[in-house]
């Protein structure tokens, strides 16, 4: 796992301003993988990184990654206004919806910025509700046609809700050239936290030849791949992190070969990944309050899913830190769980921890992406402070912790 950028001693000053629970998150670390990113393509023709916001929508992350050259990918209103208030606007933002609000197309127009369709059937509903842009894209599904059947997060593709099939991506472009679209991009996501090096190349490989056979079938010219996102972080300790060089090679050559040996060169080649780059630079920090013993062992903590929801969603794996006790052998077998009155409410099972006692504090590793987004008020519980630690070593408070008058403030009580 990776080291940690923070002392017990560090953490337990900054506890005494902010209660735990809280996120914490790594200015620096989050620079270096923005920056590490960028390196890998540098060889393809103005490459970027559209930041997907949804990974972790608070906006001195999101203007981080802006500093670091990259773009916002957005998937609703509100992601919108994040990106545009970062100063983030026109083709700097990626609109990829599905079953989108009309609103949110008006919005996403109105900014200029690129809008990828999920679905046929929403052309019209764009020309009507906010007009037909300059520049279009279409998310496809290559549904049984992909060797690389998904993985549990998005499922096979041919299962997911995502994207328009060969037949309605060719017949998309055809209306939009009709309809006066001069410039095209395209784009597919079949998988998320990916480890599989190969699963990126290969979609690569799927779109080089569809950018080949549609620029050939309709006579337009594409001025941009969006291979998405989905590049995953090892987790657990033995998983092995995504080649960035490796996929980076292999899609220069696959590239070479097919873009510009077709003569279809320039062709512009983007991402849009946020775990790999805000994930392992999160940390959620917790207390624990209470021990139980009853048919197992348990260790109550201040946070719960509420706070970090992946391991109830998706038996997600966070590693554990007890700080202070970091060289100490793991010897007890513990349930982390919450105070939820849910039994999903569980960060972690059958874990082997170093012996515990409340008042220790625990460190989840890997929490940057889908922690606090994901955040939730179930059985009233308030959503946690943000803060940044940054590069210079200062502490920022990038979002203060909800308060009982926050969650309260939408409710009518005049009648009552």
């Amino acid at each position: 796992m990776n080291q940690l950028p923070f002392t017990k001693a560090q953490i337990e000053e900054i506890a005494k301003s902010y209660p735990t629970p809280f996120y914490i998150y790594d200015e620096k670390g989050l620079r270096e993988a923005a920056k590490k990113l960028k390196k890998a393509f540098s060889w393809a023709p103005n490459f970027t990184n559209y930041y997907a916001v949804k990974t972790n929508p608070n906006p001195h992350l999101v203007k981080i990654m802006k500093d670091e050259g990259f773009g916002a990918d957005c998937s609703s209103f509100s992601e919108l206004v994040i990106a545009e208030k970062v100063g983030l606007t026109g083709e700097n933002i990626m609109f990829s919806s599905n079953d989108t609000p009309y609103d949110e197309f008006k919005k996403a127009f109105d900014l200029g910025a690129i809008i990828n369709l999920d679905d046929i059937t929403h052309i019209p509903i764009l020309e009507k509700y906010a007009g037909i842009p300059e520049i279009i894209s279409f998310r496809y599904n290559p549904g049984p046609l992909r060797q690389h059947k998904g993985n549990a997060i998005i499922g096979k593709p041919e299962d997911a809700k995502f994207g328009m099939t060969k037949e309605q991506l060719f017949e998309g472009y055809k209306i939009m050239k009709e309809k006066g679209v001069k410039r095209f991009g395209i784009h597919t996501m079949i998988v998320s936290n990916e480890l599989d090096s190969n699963a990126f190349v290969e979609t690569a490989d799927i779109l080089f030849d569809l950018v080949v056979a549609i620029s050939k079938d309709l006579g337009i010219h594409f001025e941009f791949v969006d291979l998405g996102g989905g590049i995953g972080i090892p987790y657990k300790e033995h998983d092995q992190a995504v080649d960035l060089d490796f996929v980076s090679q292999e899609i220069q050559k696959l590239y070479e070969k097919k873009i510009a040996g077709g003569g279809l060169a320039p062709l512009r080649i983007v991402m849009e990944n946020g775990r790999l780059l805000a994930g392992p630079h999160g940390y959620l920090v917790t207390t624990a309050i209470h021990k139980k013993e009853i048919y197992k062992n348990y260790v109550g903590i201040d946070a719960s899913m509420a706070h970090l929801m992946r391991p109830a969603l998706y038996g997600a794996y966070h590693h554990i830190v007890v700080l202070g006790k970091e060289s100490e052998t793991p010897t007890e077998v513990y349930d982390v769980s919450g105070s939820i009155c849910e039994n999903l409410d569980k960060l972690a099972i059958d874990r082997k921890l170093p012996k515990i006692t409340p008042g220790d504090i625990l460190v989840f590793q890997n929490a940057g992406a889908y922690g606090y987004a994901m955040s939730f008020n179930f059985n009233g519980k308030l959503r946690t402070a943000e803060l940044l630690l940054k590069s210079d070593g200062s502490i920022k408070l990038i979002r203060r912790a909800e308060t009982i008058d926050d969650y309260f403030a939408t409710l009518d009580f005049s009648d009552l």
